[in-house]
This record gives structure tokens, sequence and C-alpha cells, in this order.
């Protein structure tokens, strides 16, 4: 299976980079215990022990940083993979902020275009069944275990060596880029089939002189039901499964409240840690369970339709591939500041979700993991309130336009595959402003000497 693959390689290359630790690390560097806390806690493009938070106004900087953002937002979130990797640069080089309240800021950028994303798609009609166009069965399959695999991600970020996360960087960003443009072009080549063939079917009901041989202007016997958008967005929501959802992420949030209140690497703080475990694992196997016996229950009755968009047979080992998967998108992902939601889109894509599906089922779970993000970065006061607002705002409105345009554009083109070429240039676009200011970084600390290995998970902290 093709998902195999790519998960082999997101596999490889982060095993690649660890153990390359062990031959460019420099004996010469600097005694790891004498390195500072800034240099410690970096998670991206360097970092700052001291809060720089410019002031909000009118200016060309703001300016700029508006259209990118705008931009990215709608781009981000049409793709399904939110575009942390163009808002922590924008908001570092362009506006100015420091490191870590760039990255938090990101999280309230995300959250605002994947809140207003998810909205207007509970407006949306599923294109071809009629099933609500979020699917909750994968949401409540990966949404626990990409939560665990952030936390994780996260706590692993003060460890790793800052060009051990850029060397990251480049390879599964430009790895899940390139997978995804591929994917995206036999889709658009599946598209062209089909359009030629019912451009040939249209020809076949009109004679040499152009007459209509068929009337095609009938009306059916059982015409289909128009339904408005209060009757959509009713038939979208599924409240016991967003309850669910729901739960998990309060269970997180007050893991992750109270573990910020205890010292690091006390007693309390790995029983903290551990609970995240069952929880996830809790529900990810109740719904495993659950697509498990139904999909062995279809299979002795011969019927052959799949339980959820996911093309794949959920068999055991599906199954823990899928619980793997979530893991790793979200440990990747928390490692290097990205939510995961570049790992969570392509892998939707991969076993075989609809675009249109995908996104929508991408944002919907990313909504979770940004949201718990900025309230966890609220708590801890580690944003300005005036920008996030302003920010939130700018994104909001682009999440809702980014989705409003690209339906209308699949609508005219009748190509769903654009979804899939915009999430691969969103992520190809954050490899690279990432990747080469990460260089540029790199090679800036080795002039320096810094110590380049890995660093104490509790002296970092």
């Amino acid at each position: 299976m093709a998902t195999r693959g790519f998960v082999l390689y997101l596999l490889s290359g982060f095993s690649v980079v660890i153990l390359s630790v062990l031959i460019f690390t420099d004996s010469n560097y600097r005694n790891p215990d004498r390195v500072s806390l800034s240099t410690a806690n970096s998670i991206q493009f360097g970092s700052s022990a001291d809060k720089v938070w410019p002031e909000l106004k009118v200016s060309l900087k703001l300016a700029v940083a508006t259209v990118i953002g705008f931009l990215g937002s709608a781009c981000g979130t049409v793709g399904g993979v939110g575009g942390g990797g163009i808002f922590v640069p924008m908001l570092t080089l362009i506006i100015g902020f420091d490191t870590k309240s760039a990255a938090a800021l990101s999280k309230c950028m995300i959250m605002g275009a994947s809140a207003s994303s998810v909205w207007y798609n509970l407006r949306v009609p599923h294109p071809t069944k009629e099933v609500p166009i979020i699917d909750y069965d994968l949401a409540l399959l990966f949404q626990p275990m990409l939560m665990l695999g952030i936390t994780i991600g996260v706590s692993l970020s003060v460890v790793f060596p800052y060009w051990l996360i850029t060397v990251l960087i480049i390879i599964l960003f430009i790895g899940t880029s390139s997978r995804s443009f591929f994917k995206g072009i036999e889709m658009w080549k599946e598209e062209t089939i089909i359009k030629k063939e019912i451009s040939k079917q249209q020809e076949a009901v009109i004679n040499s002189r152009g007459e209509l041989l068929i009337n095609t202007e009938y009306e059916p016997l059982v015409p289909k039901e128009e339904k408005s958008a209060l009757q959509i967005l009713c038939f979208n929501l599924r409240w016991n499964r967003i309850l669910v959802l729901l739960a998990v992420w309060v269970s997180f949030l007050l893991l992750q409240i109270l573990k910020n209140d205890v010292r690091v690497c006390s007693a309390w703080y790995w029983v903290l840690f551990c609970l995240q475990f069952p929880i996830s694992f809790g529900v990810f196997g109740y719904e495993a369970v659950k697509l498990y016996k139904e999909h062995k229950k279809r299979m002795s009755t011969g019927n052959t339709e799949s339980i959820c968009e996911a093309s794949i047979e959920w068999t055991a080992l599906h199954l823990a591939f899928c619980a793997l998967c979530g893991i790793l998108g979200g440990t990747v992902g928390g490692l290097l500041g990205s939510g995961g939601g570049f790992i969570l889109g392509p892998l939707l894509l991969e076993i075989g979700v609809i675009p249109q599906v995908a996104s929508a089922t991408a944002t919907f779970v990313m909504m979770f993991s940004a949201s718990l993000s900025v309230v966890e970065f609220y708590l801890l006061k580690r944003f300005p309130i005036p920008y996030a607002l302003y920010l939130v705002s700018v994104s909001v409105l682009a999440g809702f336009w980014g989705q409003f345009f690209i339906r209308k554009l699949i609508t005219f083109l009748r190509r769903a595959s654009i979804v899939v070429f915009i999430l691969s240039a969103v992520i190809c676009a954050s490899a690279l402003t990432m990747g080469v200011i990460g260089i540029e970084t790199s090679i800036k600390m080795i002039h320096n000497h810094e110590f380049m290995g890995f660093l104490g998970f509790c002296s970092s902290q």
C-alpha cells in the first residue's frame, strides 16, 4: 500500500537525522551544562529569553504581514495543513516577534482559520454521498493519537538540537509535499479521463445535424430534495461524536494546566504525563473496535461498501498502522511546531479520502489541537492580546473566503485535485521558508562554536 511507503519515508527520515547526531556532533563544542536557557528551549528559528512584542500600529510591515497571513490562512485551511510554517517566519522576520511569541500567535491564527473553515464546511453538503462532509470516524480515530503525539513532540523539542530540527523540517516537508504533488497529478489525470467520457456521452445524444435525439430536459419521477443551509448544518453535526472529541480536548487541557504547575521530572510530572496515554488509547480503541466489527460484519454479508471515507480494509493491522501514523504525525508536528496538519492532510489522501472530505476532516481535527495550544499559551501569557485578536480576525476571514473561493473553483473546473495541489504548495512553501532560515541560523551556531548535540530533558526545561 502506498501509505506504508509514505510512513516508511517519515520513519526513515526521523531515524537518519537522529543517528547523524552521533556522527556530526563535535566534542569541541561548548559543554552542554553551560547552554543557556534560550538555546535549550529553542524550537524554531532560534529563540530569545526575553519577550519581544512590537506595538500594534498601522505600518507597511503590518500590511505586508496581513497579506501574507491572509493568503497563508486561506491556502492552509483549504489544504488542511494550517500554515504554521508560513506564519512563524512572517511574524519573526517581518513584524519582529521573538520565536516563542511568534509560535503562540501562529497557533492563534491556525485556530481562527480552522474554526471559520469548519463553520463553512458544516454548511456544505457532501459532494457525492448522503453523509456529513466531516468524517467523524476518522476524526475520532486520529485526533486522540495526534494530540498525544503533539505533547510528546513538544517535550522532545527542548531536547533535540536546532540543526537537527532543521534537517527534519527539510526532509519531512519536502517528502510530504512531493508525495502530495504526485497524488494530485494522478487525480488530475483521472479527472481528465472522466471529463472526456462525460463529453462523449453528451455528444452521443446529438446527431450529425445537431438535432437532439434524446430529451434530457425531463423531470425525474422522484425529484431530489433540496436542503436548506440550516438542514445541511444539522445533518453535518454529530453531537455524540463531537462531545467525545470535546471530552478528550478538556482532559488534555486539564493535564497540561496541572503539569505546568509541578516541577519538571518530578513524580507528579510523570504521572500527569503518563495519564495522557490511557485517554488517547481508550478513545482510539473504542473507535477501532467499532470499525473492526462493522467491517467484519459487512464482509460476512458480502457488502463491499466502505464504512467511512477511507478505502482501506479495517483490519487489526491497518488500525494499528493508523495509530502509529497518528502518533508519528503528532510527534513530528509537535517537534517542528507545525501541529501535525502537514502529516494528517496527505495521510488522509493516501488512504483514499476524497480531497474535499480530507480537507474538512483535517481542518476539524486541527481546530482541536490548535485551540488546546492557544488556551495553554494564554494561561502562560505567551502572546499579546491585541495582536492575537487582530491576527485571529484576519485568519477567520481568510479561512471563510478561502473555502468559499475553492468550492466555487472546484464546481467550475470540476477538478477536486486543486485542493491537493494547494496542500502540496503550502507544505513546499513552509519547507523553503523554515529550511532556509534554519540553515542560516545553524551556520551561525557553528561559527559561534555552540553546542550541537542533544540536551538533557530535565535540565533544559
